[in-house]
């Protein structure tokens, strides 16, 4: 496709993912269970192009996906969605929370991103392929980190975190050749920009 050969594991990773954040971005507790098809799918893809911050994202995005079923299932007394069915209603971080996360999320991308530069290059020559985009990957990987937190508790801000991702994941994934990831990035990027809106009607119905 496009003069470069497709892999069967990047095409069913855009199937699953596609699937996953549009099933959440219609408030359906049902996107959880898509997602931990998903996660493997990811983890064995990022192996192969050797994207290791990303990789080693994989069995932590499992754990925020536990927390996340149990979380929108189990709302606390309070948390109830105005709808009565018993699942977690949708609201928002306070300016200095957000403030907060922007600051936490620059902080350890720097960091992750030096420690990921020096992986093949200064550190285990010999073991580990260089990754060739260190900061970017690393990026990457605590907005998503970040965005799938905030998604588990279901806050509002996490669409606007997953906006962020889409675009970084853009960037990478054209760099890294992977052809249908770039493809479904554009559609993760439409489906986040929905769903901004849907969640915030559904914020306002809670409030």
């Amino acid at each position: 496709m496009g003069g470069r050969p497709v892999l069967l594991i990047d095409l069913l990773s855009a199937v699953f993912g596609l699937t996953t954040v549009f099933l959440a971005g219609r408030n359906s507790k049902y996107n959880f269970y898509v997602g931990y098809m998903y996660t493997a799918l990811l983890f064995f893809m990022f192996w192969q192009k050797n994207l290791y911050a990303n990789l080693i994202l994989q069995p932590v995005s499992l754990g925020i996906n536990i927390l996340g079923q149990y979380r929108w299932s189990h709302p606390r007394k309070g948390e109830e969605s105005a709808s009565g069915s018993g699942d977690l209603k949708v609201s928002m971080l306070s300016w200095p929370q957000r403030g907060g996360i922007v600051a936490l999320v620059l902080v350890l991308a720097l960091v992750w991103g030096w420690l990921m530069s020096m992986m093949g290059t200064k550190w285990f020559v010999g073991y580990f392929p260089a990754n060739p985009l260190p900061y970017l990957d690393c990026c990457v990987t605590v907005l998503i980190l970040t965005a799938q937190t905030l998604s588990a508790l279901k806050k509002w801000d996490c669409w606007i975190a997953w906006l962020f991702v889409n675009v970084a994941n853009l960037t990478l994934y054209l760099k890294a050749g992977l052809v249908f990831m770039t493809v479904v990035s554009c559609l993760y990027l439409l489906n986040g920009i929905w769903s901004l809106f849907t969640w915030y009607k559904l914020y306002r119905k809670n409030a």
